[in-house]
């Protein structure tokens, strides 16, 4: 089978990554600190990234279309974030104080995207999307949140909840039900978070409305990314705006994968202002980052002035001045000359695959906004999550395998991003290597 000969093939040339793994699985369940970079029978170890290729342990090098889940839009080791995380680092790696580094990286963020009034850094953006969801509670004094099937916002408990669902034990389509995606998760998180079907305007404004009195937020990624990059239907986002808008429920914009699609992201490009919106990745310059912020009134909830804060907010490295620097000189680069550039590689992508795809009636399409895109091993059309799935489920994993072993590297789902180290020549790369996996298969 094809997907023997491409596993065969992987193991033959990562030997060094395959004896790490063994020693890694003494030290650490699984051999590792994070569940989304494994894959059977082992994950390649990366010695080192630099522009748009990484390194493994066996000096393989890698035309690199993951870029750290998107987080890399500048590419590896860009020499001015680089130069800017030394500097700060010279002058101490953490302190128990703000420094100005977080002052500027703040005035940044808040420039490009109006809808934060006043904002706070965290570490990563599951600690920004559970911030997010704690303010909208204790402004609203409701219990519930709203969050869509098939979306992903980080592994706190309330939000764990039908991320990639078996479609069997979710329920209809137009009314999912809430389904735990790990395990110990207590049952009330279940009882409290409301699924929401992704571009279906009309069913989730009914269950928006029949939760209304108790429901607190709606959490929403604009491209439901890990779901597939599956783009808002015209008018489902001014929808969503529109009915929480009429309940005073909270709309959260996650805006962690989508902030690189646009200067102010995706609530720029769509034309919509949420009340809170969740950043990360890129805005860490390739370290660990997350923010949140929005409305002033509900962020008040967080100001220790006066007699305390409604809603602490602790953390020994928030806005650590490495991760402030390094972020603030990634978004000095990203001009709208940067932006304009990733739009034009993202679309060389799409439209190589989308023309390999027909000369090969091959079953499939590819998804994606400026510089991101997504695989999809279906000629079913793509409005959600469950549309999106493959019918053959093997398809991503064997993709996946084939590309890593042309020097190409993607995500598991076929969740990729194009970075401004890349050329054109890079993404005609991407298209013959994908070209030779389709044709053994």
């Amino acid at each position: 089978m094809a997907i023997d000969k491409e596993l065969n093939e992987y193991l033959a040339k990562t030997s060094r990554s395959r004896a790490l793994h063994e020693e890694a699985t003494a030290v650490m369940p699984g051999g590792n600190s994070r569940t989304t970079t494994f894959f059977d029978p082992y994950p390649f170890y990366v010695q080192r990234g630099q522009g748009a290729y990484v390194w493994d342990a066996d000096g393989v090098a890698r035309l690199d279309f993951n870029g750290n889940y998107t987080s890399l839009i500048l590419g590896h080791a860009p020499p001015d974030v680089v130069k800017a995380a030394q500097e700060a680092a010279a002058l101490g790696m953490s302190f128990p104080g703000p420094t100005e580094q977080e002052i500027r990286l703040a005035e940044i963020l808040t420039r490009r995207i109006p809808s934060l009034q006043t904002m706070r850094f965290t570490n990563s953006g599951t600690e920004a999307t559970m911030n997010a969801v704690r303010a909208a509670r204790a402004f609203t004094g409701r219990p519930k949140i709203a969050k869509f099937e098939g979306a992903y916002h980080g592994t706190h408990d309330w939000v764990m909840v039908s991320v990639s669902p078996d479609p069997r034990a979710a329920g209809g389509r137009r009314h999912p039900k809430p389904v735990a995606w790990s395990a110990g998760l207590p049952p009330t998180v279940l009882k409290h978070t409301v699924v929401l079907p992704w571009n279906d305007a009309e069913a989730c404004t009914q269950i928006i409305e029949k939760e209304a009195a108790n429901l607190a937020a709606v959490l929403v990624d604009p491209l439901l990314g890990i779901g597939g990059i599956l783009p808002p239907a015209d008018g489902f986002l001014e929808q969503l705006r529109a009915v929480t808008e009429q309940h005073g429920i909270v709309l959260i914009f996650d805006e962690v994968i989508s902030l690189r699609i646009a200067w102010g992201g995706a609530q720029e490009r769509f034309g919509i202002r949420p009340d809170l919106t969740t950043l990360g990745k890129i805005v860490g310059g390739g370290l660990p980052v997350g923010a949140f912020g929005g409305r002033a009134d509900i962020m008040a909830a967080y100001d220790p002035r006066r007699g305390g804060a409604r809603i602490s907010h602790g953390g020994t490295f928030n806005a650590n001045p490495l991760t402030m620097a390094a972020g603030a000189a990634t978004l000095n680069a990203l001009t709208p000359e940067a932006y304009t550039r990733l739009d034009a590689l993202g679309e060389r992508l799409r439209g190589g695959v989308t023309r390999l795809l027909m000369a090969t009636r091959r079953r499939g399409q590819v998804t994606g906004v400026g510089s991101l895109f997504c695989l999809h091993w279906t000629s079913a059309p793509l409005t959600d999550y469950r549309s999106s799935r493959p019918k053959d489920p093997e398809a991503p994993t064997r993709v996946f395998l084939g590309l890593l072993n042309e020097g190409i590297l993607l995500t598991q789902r076929g969740l990729g991003a194009c970075s401004l180290a890349m050329t054109d020549e890079d993404i005609d790369r991407f298209i013959n290597a994908l070209a030779r996996v389709l044709a053994r298969e």
